[in-house]
Parts: C-alpha cells; sequence; structure tokens
C-alpha cells in the first residue's frame, strides 16, 4: 500500500476526512510558485509539484503516458470497478460534463486508474470505463506500479475486509491536467457536472 498520508474524502463515508478549505489548498500549495489564480469551483492547485506523470496499461495491454494526451485536458480518477457509489458517480459525472462541453468535448481525456487491479482484469476494466463513455481509458499496473502512481498523485487506498472479500478505501477526488500536461484542478466528489464542465473550459482556456 502507498505511504502517502489520508488527506482527501474516501470513498467510504465513516471514514471521510474533511478539511477546510484554507487548511488543504494551504497542503496542496505549499512551496509553489503559483500563476495569477484560476476562476474554477475546484481548488486551484496550479504550480502542485505532483500529478507530474504516469505509464500504465489501457484493456488492450498498451502503455499509456500522460505525456501522450498533450494538447488535451485531462481528468484523472482512482477507483476500482466494483466501487458500490463513488467511482460510478464521478464517471457518469464526467460523462455527462463531456456533453455539456459540446464541441469542447474532443479536448477532454477522462482516465480512471484502478486501485485494484488484483480484481480489475483489463477485460473488466476496459468494459466498465467504456460504459460510461466510449472513449474513457481504464488504466491498471501491477501493485508496486499502481503504489508508486497513487503515491504520485497524492492518493490515498487501502484494502478493507468484508466477510471473505475486502472493499478498497480510496481518495475521491478527480485531477484535472491542462493540454500542457500540468495538474490545474483539484476536483471535489461533490462538485456538479455543471461545474466540472465549466473547470474544464477555464483550464482549456487558460492553458
Amino acid at each position: 500500500m502507498p505511504g502517502t498520508p489520508n488527506f482527501y474524502p474516501l470513498t467510504n463515508p465513516g471514514r471521510r476526512l474533511c478539511l477546510g478549505a484554507i487548511g488543504a489548498t494551504a497542503l496542496l500549495l505549499a512551496g509553489c510558485g503559483r500563476a495569477e489564480p484560476l476562476e474554477v469551483h475546484g481548488t486551484d492547485i496550479t504550480g502542485a509539484k505532483f500529478a507530474r506523470s504516469f505509464s500504465l496499461k489501457d484493456s488492450a495491454g498498451r502503455v499509456r503516458t500522460l505525456e501522450e494526451f498533450k494538447g488535451r485536458a485531462v481528468l484523472v480518477f482512482f477507483g476500482f470497478t466494483q466501487c458500490p457509489d463513488v467511482c460510478p458517480t464521478a464517471l457518469v459525472r464526467a460523462a455527462d460534463a463531456k456533453k455539456l462541453l459540446g464541441d469542447q468535448g474532443d479536448l477532454l481525456q477522462v482516465v480512471f486508474i484502478t486501485v485494484d487491479p488484483e480484481r480489475d482484469v483489463p477485460e473488466v476494466l476496459g468494459a466498465y470505463t467504456t460504459a460510461f463513455d466510449p472513449d474513457f481509458l481504464g488504466l491498471y499496473g501491477d501493485i508496486p506500479t499502481t503504489a508508486a502512481t497513487a503515491k504520485e498523485f497524492k492518493v490515498f487506498y487501502q484494502k478493507v475486509a468484508t466477510g471473505d472479500s475486502y472493499t478498497m478505501d480510496h481518495t475521491a477526488l478527480s485531477y484535472l491536467i491542462d493540454p500542457q500536461g500540468k495538474v490545474r484542478v483539484m476536483i471535489r466528489d461533490d462538485q456538479s457536472a455543471q461545474h466540472l464542465a465549466d473547470d474544464i473550459r477555464q483550464v482549456l482556456r487558460e492553458a
């Protein structure tokens, strides 16, 4: 499991960690050189020194990297296919936001990174993500690669036993990356599709 601190809301409501906006922003932006603030509904984290890259496989076994999406905004979310509520809600919101973008929808790439690679085998992951939108990408790595990627994105996750099986606690935030490959906005799990679309437009405009 990754050794990153649990700063952010989790999928398990009973274990959510709620930080005030000032405290969360201070943690994320400490030491960052910042540009002018973005006018967004999420948290502007321009200049943050994390979420810089990933190298993971898609459902066809092709290695995908963040760099290949330059020229488009990228929305990154970590989760797992057996997640009962937060993950499907986040992906439905992303699909709705893409529709709200109209012609700009083609400038958005949604990336879903599994924190449960043991169960989220390629065919399961591919079928899950494309059910929300044919262009959504589900990515996976082996256990060490998953841990390293989560650490790079400051994402917490862990297994939680449930009878004979297990579920996953994990960070319930999305990251919005601009067309130059720089992380710009932290999207809360309670933001609406309209607010997400507004933030994506702002990032595309500022890029």
